[in-house]
């Protein structure tokens, strides 16, 4: 079992910027694809980053690339997502994942899930 509990959520203006943070204890931390996704009021979750055991392979959302940064650390058991220049269609509950295989993927198949961080962006 991997407990994932997301911080740093807020609300912010049009261009500022945010870092959430995801906090992970149980199993081996770098064993694990660590993910970021994002759910908007009567949307489907979707996906925003992800990052592999030592952080040397990432994706991102096309709509965030540029914008957002994810990173790990696994002597902390800590991951994070840098957000700049947000926008106000960023505004979205943010969960962190971990993911229990070697490869990334963007769907939603991973096996630990946060309770998600509320992220508002005010125009």
């Amino acid at each position: 079992q991997v407990q994932l509990v997301e911080s740093g959520g807020g609300l912010v203006q049009a261009g500022g910027s945010l870092r959430l943070s995801c906090a992970a204890s149980g199993r081996t931390f770098s064993n694990y694809v660590l993910g970021w996704f994002r759910q908007a009021p009567g949307k489907e979750r979707e996906f925003v980053a992800t990052i592999s055991w030592y952080g040397s392979k990432t994706l991102y959302a096309d709509s965030v690339k540029g914008r957002f940064t994810i990173s790990r650390d696994n002597a902390k058991n800590t991951g994070n997502l840098q957000m700049n220049s947000l926008k106000p269609d960023d505004t979205a509950v943010y969960y962190c994942a971990a993911r229990n295989s070697i490869e990334l993927t963007t769907t939603t198949r991973y096996d630990y899930w946060g309770q998600g961080t509320q992220v508002t962006v005010s125009s």
